[in-house]
């Protein structure tokens, strides 16, 4: 017999929604709406999922609906995608790529032999969409979650909101033994894995990334902080998870624009370390950027390879003391841009994205990477939906000022990540010159007659 699920819809759009979702699934909807009206109450209480579609575009609505039947295992691959890679750093801990995985949260935690109270942190955004699931899951399977939320952005990266979720967890008089799960996008990844490596010295973490960004990159390697009024993420520690959870499903839920920016990362791994991924991500590019049909085998793949790309860097040099800076390319003028525009203005790949642009440029100028070389990145940033120029108020001064606070400043120089060809960086110091001068035309001021003299 073929399943019916029964989801209770409100707000517009919900007749088109039913009938997308209809399609999609291959499986037949009862719209609680079409029913009668005296009854829908006690249909909602029946209703295996609730969901607002209030001020979302149908095709929106019918993603994330998908997304939270996948969570739930409702919907399931075929076969199943299962990837897992150890990281052998310490005790060592596993990253497993999981479609739908979020619903088997707590089957992958009983396995850590933890205690059963635990304490989720998340974003108002997240919550929304998956905190139901998640703490649902983990009660399932013994565990007795606690949930704080944060606001959304990387504004929350802060010592306020810092202060603020150790009050929570002395209030609950959370104890040494006891996890924290960072639930959220690289934001929630930073800010919560700082709290666990801080509380008590120490408690243990276990990463459940949701962002395309934080999948590929912030949840591995064990960077955790928050950010300082005077730069981003001058403030933090190593501190490297029991776990991390990786549901590509969850990037059904993003915005296009959250999503879009992941991809600039996944550029990264393939510019300074796999030619056959940059090769990949071109033939592809429109089916990664579309997402209107998410390709999950293809998804789960390059997502595993970007894992075991950082992994196998970090498990060589775990604290960033020399191979491990290449992975900050395009990072320099990410972080000064990023700082400079205001947290929040730029996201954070996109910022990136515009730091490679910069990055490339400058090895071309210095004569170390060829010029075509730079317009097959550039191309490939712009097929995946990436800013490749910028045309907002931060000037090179500002920059130039910002990058003197970035982390790989060694005797007061400053040490950039160069590409020499796709797929092979180099970390040195660089011409200053060459620097200011590029840096100082990709950044310069414009006036409004030349904005419309373009």
């Amino acid at each position: 017999m073929q399943n019916v699920f029964l989801i209770g819809l409100s707000g517009s759009g919900k007749s088109t929604v039913g009938g997308i979702l209809a399609e999609r699934l291959g499986k037949p909807l009862i719209d609680i709406d079409a029913l009668i009206e005296k009854a829908r109450s006690d249909w909602y209480a029946e209703a295996h999922f609730t969901y607002s579609t209030q001020g979302k575009s149908p095709e929106r609505v019918a993603q994330e609906i998908i997304a939270m039947l996948i969570s739930s295992g409702e919907i399931m691959a075929d076969p199943p995608i299962l990837l897992v890679r150890r990281v052998h750093i310490g005790e060592g801990y596993n990253v497993v790529v999981d479609w739908g995985g979020l619903g088997r949260l707590g089957q992958n935690l009983q396995m850590l032999n933890l205690p059963p109270r635990v304490f989720v942190i998340t974003d108002n955004n997240v919550r929304d969409l998956y905190a139901s699931t998640v703490m649902g899951t983990l009660t399932y399977f013994g565990f007795d979650p606690q949930l704080y939320t944060v606001p959304g952005g990387e504004a929350s990266k802060s010592q306020n909101q810092l202060n603020a979720i150790y009050d929570w967890l002395i209030e609950h008089h959370a104890e040494r033994n006891e996890a924290i799960i960072a639930l959220g996008g690289g934001m929630i990844g930073d800010l919560a894995g700082y709290v666990a490596a801080t509380y008590l010295r120490g408690v243990p973490l276990v990463q459940v990334p949701t962002s395309l960004l934080a999948q590929v990159d912030a949840a591995i390697g064990g960077k955790t902080g928050i950010n300082h009024a005077r730069g981003k993420n001058l403030i933090g520690a190593f501190y490297h998870p029991r776990l991390v959870l990786v549901d590509p499903a969850a990037l059904l839920t993003l915005p296009a624009r959250e999503r879009t920016e992941g991809w600039a990362e996944v550029v990264k791994y393939a510019i300074i370390l796999d030619t056959k991924l940059f090769a990949q991500l071109e033939a592809q590019a429109e089916t990664l950027r579309d997402f209107s049909h998410p390709p999950a085998e293809l998804l789960c793949q390059i997502i595993a390879r970007c894992i075991a790309l950082k992994a196998s860097i970090i498990e060589e040099d775990e604290r960033e003391q020399a191979r491990r800076a290449i992975l900050n390319y395009g990072h320099t003028v990410a972080h000064a841009l990023e700082n400079a525009a205001g947290y929040g203005a730029l996201l954070h790949g996109e910022a990136v994205s515009l730091g490679m642009v910069v990055a490339a440029t400058i090895a071309q100028q210095a004569g170390m990477f060829t010029k075509a070389g730079v317009t097959r990145q550039n191309k490939l940033l712009k097929a995946l939906g990436l800013p490749i120029d910028y045309s907002g108020p931060v000037q090179a001064q500002d920059i130039l000022a910002a990058i003197q606070l970035d982390k790989k400043v060694a005797n007061k120089q400053v040490r950039w990540v160069m590409p020499q060809r796709i797929g092979q960086v180099i970390v040195t110091p660089m011409p200053g010159d060459v620097v200011q001068n590029v840096i100082s035309s990709f950044f310069a001021e414009r006036s409004p007659n030349k904005e419309g003299n373009k």
